[in-house]
């Protein structure tokens, strides 16, 4: 893909920038709320499974100057920009992007060795809905390339004791996550769904496991994006912003997050 069918976006007010494909796979919501609802410590090592455009290492590396990231993504064409984003921010000392696929997990480098690991897989089954013609959106879409299993099974292998893992879905699939969690021996331990209005159903949910973990689960209070009118919330303003001071701005529904 030529650089001129790319565009080059700024987040958080400028303080990232991102290339992204003009057509083709570009972060949503679900992305920055992901990268808000993980757990992070200082000095851990984490591991973000499909990482696409290196988003979120790029997100958590701004955030936590004492963490260290890799990025996993199958797609070469993805790999080259997301290599080409961290660069682009100067964060070559912490972040490194490997191609890898999750369906052969033991060919991932780094068994036991992360304390964290993050992943937005794709939420379709095969047979469900539209499937784009175009590569990046239809791997990062439907599970054509990966099932919801190999991606937990993935991160359960990378992660050390007792290390977290981290996953947004769509709510209506939320006992498949929490299944396949359990099936690769990861915990979960807080859920917390997300909501387009008050009232109104759950669309995601947002789920932290711990490999190896005792059961017992916490539902945290829901997350709400917008109110009335579209205007996001000020804990979702807060989230896109890139900072924790209350702040009000206007959405717009995106197609991927919450069925908009």
């Amino acid at each position: 893909m030529g650089r001129f069918e790319e565009t080059l976006d700024a987040l958080f007010g400028g303080k990232l920038m991102l290339a992204q494909s003009r057509a083709g796979y570009r972060f949503a919501l679900d992305t920055l709320l992901l990268a808000d609802f993980v757990t992070v410590k200082e000095r851990e090592k984490i591991v973000d499974l499909g990482t696409g455009n290196g988003v979120i290492p790029l997100i958590l590396a701004s955030r936590h100057p004492s963490v260290t990231l890799t990025g996993v993504e199958l797609q070469p064409g993805m790999v080259e920009r997301a290599r080409r984003n961290i660069e682009l921010n100067g964060m070559q000392s912490r972040i490194q992007i490997l191609q890898g696929d999750v369906r052969a997990a033991e060919s991932l480098p780094g068994e036991g060795r992360f304390d964290a690991a993050v992943c937005n897989p794709p939420y379709r089954k095969p047979g469900s809905g539209r499937i784009s013609p175009m590569d990046e959106k239809r791997i990062a879409r439907h599970e054509t390339q990966g099932e919801l299993g190999d991606f937990a099974r993935a991160g359960a292998r990378l992660l050390r004791g007792k290390g977290r893992l981290a996953v947004v879905y769509p709510a209506e699939r939320a006992m498949d996550l929490l299944t396949a969690l359990r099936q690769a021996r990861t915990e979960p331990k807080r859920l917390r769904a997300v909501h387009s209005f008050a009232g109104a159903e759950a669309c995601l949910v947002l789920v932290e496991a711990v490999k190896g973990g005792k059961a017992g689960l916490v539902i945290e209070p829901p997350l709400i994006i917008y109110e009335r009118g579209h205007e996001y919330t000020d804990e979702v303003a807060t989230i896109i912003r890139g900072h924790r001071r209350r702040a009000r701005s206007r959405g717009k529904a995106n197609p991927w997050v919450c069925g908009a």
